[in-house]
């Protein structure tokens, strides 16, 4: 016998048990206790940290991994769906362009902002740094003097012509820069500087920091720009190496800084759990292992550094705001494509 499902109660008692099935399904997950952090950070830098703060607290968290660009775009995707209760990335730029989209919700401060400065966080309260890095010059010993050199926009100068190894422009680190010094500088004067710095180049820009300092270390060229976390990684492996920190802009503005941070996301269903761990990420014990586990800054200035960091050297940081360095960024990028910097 056929039965029309359109009208049977038998089917409609059907429909009903299947609805309240995917309800409780839903409710299930919206209740699932465990903290999901979407993280552009690696793995084995943010893990420990996490790993800590479950065992302090006992709120358990899953870590979600990938490119920063492409979580944005997940989470985007998500929408209220998402089972992302944090967003944690590198660089201002990647915040900014975060927040611009919708998809953080304001933290309370109430902690966050006895420990962290200003300047390292959204001033709508959408996201907070974490953890500093500075991205500076950096030389061969014995191929440049220390008393040459002083600012970003020096490295324009005719004497450093084929001299000069530069990260590409397409990298958010120098996006941020550009942006930086557009805020100091103005953009004429940048752009002469881009000018500069594409007419001082010995190779074309490079993927890596880290092959910046490696082009310098083989003789392609003498001096680069690179965060300084990279070249704490270069002294580990060749604690004897010639290549040389020098904090630029001392006289002027300070060095740049950026920042690695996170906010809770918009849509967050354990928005309480997410708080407190950004609260305990800002903590004074946190915060000191931040600055170890990559040769990074504490966000809180107040901390001791770690040793191998301590020894580059006290230096001006520029104190702009990192959030208008991340809403600086498009007119960088036009910048840097007139300049010919690729």
């Amino acid at each position: 016998m056929k039965i029309n499902t359109e009208t049977s109660p038998f089917a409609t008692f059907i429909l009903a048990v299947s609805s309240l099935a995917l309800l409780g399904t839903a409710n299930i997950a919206y209740a699932n206790p465990e903290l999901v952090v979407y993280s552009s950070r690696k793995e084995h830098l943010i893990k420990p940290l996490l790993e800590q703060f479950t065992q302090e607290t006992g709120i358990e968290v899953k870590l979600q991994t990938g490119k920063a660009n492409a979580l944005i775009e997940r989470l985007k995707a998500e929408g209220e769906n998402t089972p992302a209760d944090i967003f944690m990335t590198v660089d201002a730029g990647n915040l900014w362009y975060a927040a611009s989209q919708g998809l953080f919700q304001p933290m309370v401060l109430t902690h966050i902002e006895t420990k962290i400065p200003a300047h390292l966080r959204d001033p709508q309260a959408l996201w907070t740094g974490l953890s500093v890095r500075a991205r500076t010059i950096v030389y061969h010993s014995e191929r440049v003097r220390p008393e040459q050199l002083s600012s970003y926009e020096a490295l324009a100068q005719p004497e450093w012509k084929d001299k000069l190894c530069l990260r590409t422009a397409k990298k958010v680190y120098n996006k941020s820069l550009v942006s930086a010094m557009i805020a100091h500088d103005g953009t004429e004067k940048t752009e002469q500087v881009l000018q500069g710095w594409v007419s001082n180049l010995a190779t074309k820009p490079h993927a890596k920091d880290s092959h910046v300092m490696e082009a310098i270390a083989a003789g392609q060229c003498d001096l680069g720009i690179v965060n300084t976390y990279y070249f704490g990684r270069l002294q580990d492996k060749h604690p004897k190496t010639p290549i040389k920190l020098f904090w630029a802009n001392q006289n002027s503005y300070g060095t740049h800084i950026n920042t690695s941070g996170a906010g809770i996301v918009k849509h967050a269903k354990r928005r309480d759990s997410a708080q407190k761990l950004l609260d305990w990420l800002a903590s004074d014990k946190a915060q000191t292992q931040f600055g170890r586990v990559n040769k990074e800054y504490p966000a809180n200035p107040n901390i001791p550094l770690d040793p191998q960091v301590a020894s580059w050297g006290a230096f001006k940081a520029d104190n702009l705001n990192l959030a208008k360095v991340g809403e600086g960024q498009e007119e960088a990028v036009k910048l840097m494509q007139k300049a010919g910097y690729k």
